[in-house]
C-alpha cells in the first residue's frame, strides 16, 4: 500500500473537489468495498489523491461516460460500491445509463459531480452545468446532495458510503470557505438552521449557503431577522424543516447555483404549495446559460450573489406587509 501523508481536510483554501478526493483516501481502509471510476479527468475531480494512494482500486474509462456509468451498475451487482466521478455536465451525457443501470436496478452507486453551476467560472457556459439537480432529482430513487463547505463535504462523503442506494452529489471547483461549526453533523435528508431568525427564512445549498449567511448579516443591520437554513439534501427534501420555517417566519427565499427550474427552489415550492402555502422568492439562474468569468463576478451578473438575496428578501417582505 502506498505511504500517505496526513490529510488536512476542510482546510481554508481547498475546493470541495479536493476535500472529496482527500476524504476518499482517508476513508479507504474503513470502507474497503468502494472503488473509484474516472473518465480521464482525475485532476479535475480531486480523485487524483485516491489514484496515487490506491491505484488498484481506481478504474480509468477514458472519455466514455456512458460506458463508465453502465459498468458501475455491473460492479455494484457484485457487491462493490462504485464511485463514478467526472464533471457534472458530462454526467448528463450518461443520464440514461444512470437511470437504467443504476436507479432502475437499485444499485448502490455514488455519482459525484465536480464543476457544477456558475462556480465553474472561466471554463464557460459549455462546462457550467445548471441543469443537473433537476435531471437527477427527477430519477426515481436517486438521492441528491449539494454540500456547502469542506466540513460538510467530508461528512457527506462518508454518509453516502454508509447509505445503501444510488446517490448524486455535487462537489465544486472554486475555493470553499469553511462556514460550519466543528460540532455540525451532516445527515442525509435533513436541513440545518445555521442562523435563527423570525422575519424571513433563507434556504441555500452548495456555494450559496455562505452567501445566505452573508446576506443575513447585512439584513440584520437593517433590523430584518433572517433565518438561514442549509438545505444540502435536495432529495429527499426535509419537509419538516420547510413546514417549520413556513410556520415560524413570514416567507421563504431559496438560493442556488442552478437553473430556476427543477432545483432547490422547485423542491421547496412543491412542499409549500401542497402543505403550507406561503410567499416565496427563488434566487437562481434565470433559464439561461452562463459564460466565462470569475465565479463571484458571474454570481453577481446572474443575480445569485448575496446582494441579490437581500433584494429578494426585501421584495418578499413588501408582499407580506
Amino acid at each position: 500500500m502506498a505511504e500517505r501523508s496526513p490529510l488536512l481536510l476542510g482546510s481554508h483554501g481547498d475546493s470541495l473537489r479536493e476535500v472529496f478526493g482527500k476524504t476518499l483516501v482517508k476513508l479507504a481502509d474503513k470502507y474497503p468495498k468502494y472503488v473509484v471510476l474516472d473518465a480521464d479527468i482525475a485532476g479535475g475531480t480531486g480523485t487524483h489523491h485516491f489514484r496515487k494512494a490506491y491505484p488498484y482500486r481506481f478504474y480509468q474509462f477514458g472519455i466514455a461516460e456512458q460506458n463508465m456509468m453502465a459498468v458501475a451498475g455491473g460492479m455494484a451487482a457484485t457487491g462493490l460500491i462504485p464511485i463514478v466521478t467526472t464533471f457534472a455536465v458530462f454526467l448528463l451525457r450518461a443520464i440514461e445509463q444512470a437511470r437504467l443501470s443504476i436507479a432502475y436496478a437499485d444499485m448502490n452507486v455514488k455519482i459525484i459531480a465536480s464543476h457544477p453551476g456558475l462556480d465553474v467560472g472561466p471554463d464557460g457556459g459549455s462546462a457550467q452545468c445548471l441543469e443537473d439537480l433537476a435531471c437527477y432529482r427527477s430519477i426515481p430513487g436517486m438521492v441528491v446532495i449539494s454540500p456547502c463547505d469542506p466540513l460538510e463535504m467530508e461528512q457527506a462523503t462518508e454518509a453516502i458510503l454508509q447509505y445503501e442506494g444510488p446517490v448524486y452529489m455535487r462537489t465544486g471547483r472554486s475555493t470553499a470557505t469553511p462556514i460550519l461549526e466543528s460540532t455540525y453533523k451532516f445527515e442525509i435528508g435533513k436541513g440545518r438552521i445555521l442562523k435563527d431568525g423570525n422575519d424571513i427564512t433563507i434556504m441555500g445549498c452548495g456555494v450559496t449557503t455562505a452567501r445566505a449567511i452573508e446576506a443575513a448579516k447585512v439584513l440584520a443591520k437593517d433590523g430584518i431577522s433572517a433565518r438561514v437554513v442549509n438545505m444540502s439534501t435536495i432529495k429527499p427534501i426535509d419537509e419538516n424543516m420547510i413546514l417549520k420555517c413556513a410556520s415560524e417566519t413570514r416567507g421563504i427565499v431559496t438560493v442556488e447555483d442552478h437553473n430556476i427550474y427543477g432545483g432547490l427552489g422547485s423542491a421547496v415550492a412543491e412542499v409549500v404549495v401542497q402543505k403550507k402555502p406561503i410567499q416565496m422568492e427563488l434566487v437562481a439562474v434565470r433559464d439561461t446559460f452562463g459564460e466565462s468569468g470569475e465565479p463571484d463576478e458571474l454570481a453577481e451578473k446572474y443575480q445569485i450573489d448575496s446582494n441579490s438575496i437581500i433584494i429578494a428578501v426585501n421584495r418578499l417582505l413588501q408582499k407580506v406587509k
